[in-house]
Formats: structure tokens, C-alpha cells, sequence
């Protein structure tokens, strides 16, 4: 298997290049804690956007500022923000979304609070809620996102063609058992095989690659979750799609997918933990340590998953199923 460094990090953000997935994970802030307010801001707008790499605390992308209001959200942004109950649910929403204008606003070199997003047709029925996508003003070659966040990660994935990507936080035996019936029958004659202990991180490996697929596909869950196999078995996968596992730590599973062939080189990096309030330091048993992310050169023989390097360093390796 092959495998390379990830660059050193760039002024701003390159657009990734055909055949090259950027992902960037991040972790919200922790329920009841406080925002930062010890640290420098960082400034805004697309001169300043330095790319991060390597350990968590290493670079911080800009106008992810300390400040406790997210800094470039949308009026309808923010009531949606507001509109979450529990103030874990409001932080990652909006931690999420401002990670998401502020990367895109660094790729496309525009201010984040100057995105403007709207949704693609849908496949089915042609209507205005297919993939969310990003008006790209002055042309330029397309750029597509997609957008996951479960309970404690949050993930970004950019690609130069149509992506999707979920992340899940490992679920409980119940919750395992009473979800297995959603799943294709073949992935659900491979969940019960699974011994009992690897079962929950096994849903969460089909239940990540399914969610990535159907938003890749445009359809999100309006397509049944059992219509497609997304199991091991690479063979019986849909037909000219690359469904690929991602390292997300021990309590989390992600995966991304994209139409046509496998992606070269995919680049996954660890934001600052606690975005956009300023921490610097990674929280959580299920932190990244020694393996934050990295640059994956896929050899032809390997499979359908990413896992992180044994050696420390900006390094992850693809392994073969």
C-alpha cells in the first residue's frame, strides 16, 4: 500500500484536485462548557486562511473566532441554531456550519458570511431538495461539499465531484438491534454474523456508508435504507460508486462516497476541537492523538477502508478488506 505526508500547510485552502477528497473533522464544544475567550481571534476573510494539518492544535483556519455568537452564519442559519432545545444540539449545528462556511469561503476565496447555499433538483421528483450545494459566483471549476454530525463529531467533506459523507457515533446494542431491520437483507445476514462485541461498530460502518451514498445520490432517506447493499462484500455494491470507510476514533464511524472511480489521494485532518470558539486542545477518550489525519495514496488492490497509520505523524494508510 502506498502511502504520503500530508503537505505542508497552504496560505489558503487548495481546491482539491480531480481525483483528491479533502475531509475535516472536527469536535464541538462539550455541554456546559464555557466558550474561550483567552485566546487571539483569528481573522476573517480569504486572505487569511491557513490549511490545517498534523496534531489538532496545530493550525487554526481563520474567523473561527472566540466570540460566543458563530461568526458568518445566515439570519436562517442562526434561528435554526436556536431552534434546538438542548444547548449541546444548538453548539454543534452551529459549530458545524460555521466550520463548513468558513472552509468553503477559504477554497472558493470569499468572505463565509457571502456563501449563499441552495439545493440541487432532487433525482426523483425533480423538486428543490437534492444535494445542498454552493453558487460559485465567477464560474471556475465546480466545488461539492457534503455535511455530517453526530453526537461529539462533526465532519466536512470537498471534493471537485458530487460527495457525501456521514459520521455516527457508535449507537447501543439496543438501538443496534432495533435499527438492523432497516438495513439491506444482505447487510443484515453480515450484521448477525458479526461476533456480538464488534456488532455496534459494524452497524456503524453500513448505516455511515449507506447515509454517505444516498446523500451522494441526492436522495438522502426518501430512498429506503434497505434498497441498497453497502455491506463487505465490494462486488454487490451499486454499480460506478466508491464507498469508502473513514478513521473517526473508536466511538465514531464516517465514510464517504463518491460516483465513479475510487478517489487518489484523500486528506483527512482534525479542525481544532471546540470550533468556532478558540480550543486548541482535542477532549474526549476518542480524541485524535498520534494519527490526527493525513494524505492516502490508494493502491489498486486495496478495498473499501481508510484507517489511521500505527506510526505517530500526519500519516494514515489504506488497508485492504
Amino acid at each position: 500500500m502506498d502511502t504520503a505526508h500530508a503537505p505542508a500547510p497552504d496560505p489558503v485552502p487548495t481546491r482539491p484536485a480531480p481525483g483528491h477528497v479533502d475531509v475535516w473533522l472536527v469536535r464541538p464544544p462539550l455541554p456546559g462548557r464555557p466558550p474561550a475567550d483567552h485566546h487571539t481571534p483569528w481573522p476573517s476573510g480569504p486572505s487569511h486562511t491557513p490549511r490545517p494539518s498534523g496534531p489538532s492544535h496545530a493550525t487554526r483556519p481563520p474567523g473561527l473566532s472566540t466570540a460566543s455568537q458563530p461568526p458568518g452564519l445566515s439570519a436562517a442559519e442562526l434561528r435554526r441554531a436556536a431552534s434546538f432545545a438542548r444547548p449541546a444540539d444548538r453548539a454543534a449545528y452551529a459549530t458545524a456550519h460555521t466550520a463548513l462556511r468558513q472552509l468553503l469561503g477559504g477554497y472558493l476565496d470569499r468572505p463565509p458570511g457571502a456563501l449563499t447555499f441552495v439545493r440541487e433538483p432532487c433525482p426523483g421528483c425533480a423538486g428543490p431538495h437534492g444535494r445542498p450545494a454552493v453558487i460559485q459566483a465567477g464560474g471556475g471549476p465546480p466545488l461539492h461539499f457534503s455535511l455530517a454530525h453526530s453526537r461529539g463529531l462533526i465532519a466536512v467533506a470537498v471534493a471537485p465531484r458530487v460527495i457525501g459523507v456521514d459520521v455516527e457515533r457508535l449507537p447501543s446494542p439496543e438501538t443496534v438491534e432495533a435499527c438492523a431491520r432497516a438495513l439491506h437483507p444482505g447487510e443484515q445476514a453480515e450484521l448477525a454474523a458479526a461476533p456480538p462485541g464488534e456488532r455496534r461498530a459494524h452497524f456503524g460502518r453500513l448505516w455511515t456508508r449507506k447515509e454517505a451514498y444516498l446523500k451522494a445520490l441526492g436522495t438522502g432517506l426518501s430512498r429506503h435504507p434497505r434498497t441498497d447493499y453497502l455491506g463487505s462484500d465490494l462486488s454487490r455494491r451499486p454499480a460506478r460508486w466508491a464507498v469508502l470507510d473513514l478513521p473517526a476514533g473508536p466511538e465514531h464511524a464516517a465514510a464517504i462516497a463518491v460516483p465513479g472511480d475510487r478517489p487518489d489521494h484523500i486528506t483527512v485532518r482534525w479542525l481544532p476541537a471546540g470550533l468556532p470558539y478558540g480550543e486548541d486542545v482535542p477532549y474526549g477518550e476518542d480524541a485524535p492523538g498520534a494519527n490526527p489525519g493525513g494524505t492516502v495514496t490508494p493502491s489498486s488492490g486495496s478495498g473499501g477502508a481508510i484507517t489511521p497509520s500505527p506510526r505517530s505523524g500526519s500519516t494514515i494508510t489504506r488497508s485492504s478488506r
